[in-house]
């Protein structure tokens, strides 16, 4: 039986590289080679919280599905061996950790010629911000707050500027993070957390708060803090995920009196058409975005519980990490 590599999450904090029986065929599937594949905040809440499933050990390959490969046998999915692919599957599907997957042809983007693959990679974070974005209001003259600056964040920062922000906001605590959102865009670059962060961003906003706030982080504390931060009839943005199944607890008062929508986002890999990772593919391709300075670290896929712990615990400049096979 033909063998692979791919990383088993083996429990909490428990991931690591095994040798696993390759996929079998399967006609409604093309099997890809997968080259690289970067580790995404979803990711760290399947490793680092159980969240949204935990179930143990998860399939080879679970839970990653950011990434990018070459159609070895298309089967009888109409796509082009040898092709060059970003995958993009969704939660359930997820098998990007792994040197061989079967992906359903829907989660599939034939690549673009002329950047990278690791930029063209990163269509996928992009992708999910641009579908993400479709729940905003009208952002033109705007001021936006973005909670968090990882991969989703500073993507988030870059976007909200393109959609007519009059001024940006970001907080992270961490140095090379918050230097890479003034890069792309932000106005103001707060290195506070929780409660100062809340006063600083009512502060620069002569104590109205922002329009839009987005919480790129997850969990009740930045949820709580977003709710502070949004400007009386704002929108707060949920994107980032929750760190377990426990219920969150909820200012529902400072909510109701603030008259505030609040919005999540989940199923960007389910869209028809993949319309918003088409989106971003050309926004890469056609250099609207440099993505070169955001890929920063890449390990063998053998080393795949150390990019956790870089990813988890971000130092040395990491602002994405990503592993090759």
């Amino acid at each position: 039986m033909p063998m692979m590599k791919a990383a088993i999450l083996r429990g909490l904090r428990d991931i690591v590289c095994d040798e696993v029986p390759m996929p079998g065929p399967d006609d409604q599937k093309a099997l890809v080679r997968m080259h690289m594949a970067s580790i995404c905040g979803t990711d760290l809440h399947y490793v680092y919280h159980g969240w949204p499933r935990n179930r143990y050990p998860m399939e080879p390959g679970e839970p990653g599905h950011e990434g990018v490969g070459t159609i070895v046998d298309p089967g009888a999915t109409g796509l082009r061996e040898g092709a060059l692919v970003l995958t993009v599957p969704n939660i359930w599907e997820a098998r990007n950790f792994a040197e061989y997957q079967a992906v359903s042809p829907h989660f599939i983007i034939e690549l673009p010629e002329g950047r990278p693959l690791a930029e063209l990679m990163m269509a996928q974070q992009l992708g999910t911000v641009i579908f993400a974005s479709r729940k905003l209001p009208e952002m033109t003259g705007r001021t936006a707050v973005v909670i968090g600056q990882g991969s989703a964040g500073l993507f988030h920062a870059f976007y909200l500027r393109r959609l007519g922000a009059a001024r940006i906001i970001t907080i992270e605590p961490n140095d090379d993070r918050r230097a890479a959102g003034v890069a792309l865009g932000a106005d103001d670059a707060l290195d506070v957390t929780g409660d100062a962060a809340v006063d600083a961003v009512l502060q620069l906003t002569d104590g109205q708060g922002a329009e839009v706030v987005v919480d790129a982080v997850g969990g009740h504390e930045t949820l709580d803090q977003a709710v502070r931060m949004a400007k009386a009839e704002g929108h707060v943005h949920v994107f980032g995920l929750p760190t377990g199944f426990d219920p969150v607890p909820f200012d529902l008062g400072t909510y109701f009196l603030k008259r505030l929508d609040v919005r999540t986002i989940f199923g960007a890999q389910d869209e028809p058409g993949l319309v918003s990772f088409r989106h971003a593919l050309r926004l890469i391709a056609e250099g609207e975005i440099d993505m070169s300075p955001y890929v920063t670290h890449t390990l063998p896929l053998e080393r795949v519980g150390d990019a956790f712990e870089l990813a988890h615990e971000p130092s040395g400049g990491a602002l994405k990490v990503s592993l090759t096979m």
